[in-house]
Formats: C-alpha cells, structure tokens, sequence
C-alpha cells in the first residue's frame, strides 16, 4: 500500500457547479478515481481529467444502489492501489452523507481522510428562494433530519417539531410528506406553520411549493427530483408566498 494512500470525501452541493467549493472543484480535477452518487450533475462529473477512472455509487433513496460496505471496500481497494481518490457526494458530505462510516473505516484500514464540505440543499433552497433559517424572534434553531420509512411507513421521534422557535429541515420527505406533516403536527407543532418544499433545490430548474403543515401534503402529490422540506415561521418569507396556492416554479 502506498504510504500517501489517501481518500478525499467531497461535497458537490446541490447540483450546479458553480456552487461547488474551490476545494471541491480542485479536488474532483485531480482525481484519478471518482466516486460519484446518482444525483451528482454531468457537470461535475466531466471536472474529472481524462483517464480519471469513473465509477458510479448510486446512493439515491428507494432506487437500487451499491451497498455501503461495497463502496467502502471499493474506495479502499483503489486508495491502496496509489491512486488520488475523490468520494463525491451531494450536498455537503456531513449531512446525510454517511462520511462517519466512510471515515471510520478508511482510517482503521490505514488510509488517510480528508473531508471538503458543500452546500447542502436546504441551505441553497433558503439562499435561492429568499427565506433564511434563523431569523432574529422567530427561528433560534434549525434540525436537520430526513424522513425514514421502515415497513413502508413513516418512523422516529419527531418531538423537536413540537419547538415554535426550531426550523426543521426535512430531506428525503417528499414522497411521505402528507404523513410527515401530520406526524409533526401531532407532535405539537401548530397546523398552521409554515412550511414549503423546494425540489431540486439550487438548480434552474427548482421549484417550491408553498403552504402550511395543513395544506402541504396535498400539494405535493407529485414530484421530479429531490425534494427537502422546510417548516417553520421563516417558510414565511419563502418567494411566491403570497401568490395563488398552486405550485410556483422558480429559475436559479
């Protein structure tokens, strides 16, 4: 094994590349084996230089993909062989980006870690669609958290939606958003909170739609993409908000 074995896991952000890091950016055309997801753009991809062994991972909720322990291995086996990994991931790697694990057994294999963070999408839904996080008496807090399903129904402990002061940030919740805004409103959150779920978050081609943990189930019967869901007081201030209740499309 080459003494300089070493794996960088990079975050490619939402999408676009231009709200990829200068350090991802560089770290991507350096590779001479890339890792990429199944959201990462065509764009990122084509940073990689010619030669750059490009090998596709998957990881996209309820589509097949390779195993966890597949991937680990396969970034071990190539890192051993001397080559300059990058693991590219959407998003920022530490947000649902299982970068403990990856990191956990790289190290105990030996092989050295680096970890270039990004944007992740419900801070470019917020960025892109005029609506911030935290907000100054109204949002103290954020939560991140994703929807899991187990045995095709809704699971966890939402009790943190029951804070007037958090903003939630819901990933991988659009196909589960009627039961999620329902989960939370048992929890204690009020019915009328604000909520918007913003698909494809940071690309041309997002879209939001707007309402209240009431309404927003029903108006998110159909989506395209990966859609994060934002409840909470600054959903608010979301662009369009005022506009008529059906979906509203918006360009980057």
């Amino acid at each position: 094994m080459s003494d300089a074995a070493q794996v960088l896991l990079v975050g490619a952000g939402p999408g676009p590349v231009d709200l990829m890091t200068v350090r991802a950016v560089r770290a991507v055309e350096s590779a001479q084996a890339l890792l990429y997801d199944a959201l990462i753009s065509d764009e990122a991809i084509a940073l990689a230089p010619a030669g750059c062994v490009r090998i596709q991972t998957g990881k996209r909720a309820g589509k097949p993909s390779m195993h966890q322990d597949e991937i680990n291995r396969l970034m071990l086996r190539l890192a051993r062989k001397g080559l300059r990994v990058v693991r590219l991931k959407g998003g920022d790697p530490s947000v649902f980006g299982r970068v403990g694990e990856e990191s956990a057994f790289l190290r105990e294999h030996g092989v050295s870690v680096e970890v270039v963070p990004g944007v992740t999408a419900a801070c470019a839904a917020a960025a892109q669609f005029g609506f911030p996080l935290t907000h100054r008496g109204e949002a103290r807090r954020v939560v991140f958290t994703t929807a899991r399903l187990e045995a095709g129904t809704l699971s966890g402990d939402w009790s943190a939606a029951s804070d007037p002061e958090a903003t939630l940030a819901v990933y991988m919740g659009g196909e589960v958003a009627q039961a999620l805004c329902e989960r939370m409103i048992a929890a204690g959150r009020a019915p009328s909170t604000p909520a918007v779920a913003v698909e494809q978050a940071g690309g041309a081609n997002a879209r939001i739609y707007h309402g209240t943990l009431e309404t927003l189930g029903d108006r998110l019967d159909s989506h395209g993409g990966p859609v994060v869901i934002v409840v909470g007081e600054v959903a608010a201030q979301a662009l369009g908000a005022a506009e008529e209740d059906a979906p509203v499309a918006r360009t980057a």
